[in-house]
Order: C-alpha cells, then sequence, then structure tokens
C-alpha cells in the first residue's frame, strides 16, 4: 500500500484504465472470435456480421490508444482478407 496520497491515486486511477482497457480489448477479441467461428462454419451472413462489429470494435480500441494503431490495421487485415476468401468460395460454388 502507497504512502503518499498521490501514490494512492495513481493507483485507483491505474486499477480503472485496466478494467477499462480490457473490456476494449476483450470486446474485440471476442467478436474477432465469432467472426472466424462463423468462417469456419461456412456462414457468411454471421461472419459478415461479425467482421463488421470486430472492425468497429478493433478501431475504436485503436482510437482509445488501447491498441497500436499498426496492430489494428494487421488484425483487420488479416479478418478480411478471410472473410473475402470465403465470400469467393461460396460465390464459385452457387456459380456451380
Amino acid at each position: 500500500m502507497p504512502n503518499i496520497k498521490s501514490a494512492a491515486k495513481r493507483m485507483r486511477q491505474n486499477e480503472k484504465r485496466r478494467l477499462r482497457n480490457r473490456w476494449f480489448r476483450g470486446r474485440a477479441r471476442t467478436f474477432i472470435k465469432k467472426a472466424r467461428k462463423a468462417m469456419d462454419a461456412g456462414d457468411l451472413d454471421a461472419a459478415r456480421e461479425f467482421s463488421h462489429m470486430a472492425v468497429k470494435a478493433l478501431d475504436k480500441a485503436a482510437e482509445k490508444g488501447i491498441l497500436h494503431k499498426n496492430n489494428v490495421a494487421r488484425r483487420k487485415s488479416r479478418l478480411l482478407k478471410r472473410l473475402h476468401a470465403l465470400e469467393a468460395k461460396v460465390g464459385a460454388e452457387k456459380a456451380e
């Protein structure tokens, strides 16, 4: 436990920020997992919806400085690359 008032306040602030950051990071991870799961199942509509939500959550985290913008860009790129591959695969199957 800190002896100085400012140190005690800093601890309280850090804990608040940690919990807030964890919420934004966890939300983004959850939507990414759901999107990947939908892609693996071949459910294009759900994959699109969850991908959109994941991109939104990632952008929000980058905006707040919780995740680095390049990290967010890389994650979005990989996720959307998989989504487009699934769309192409489903499109090719429908064409046949």
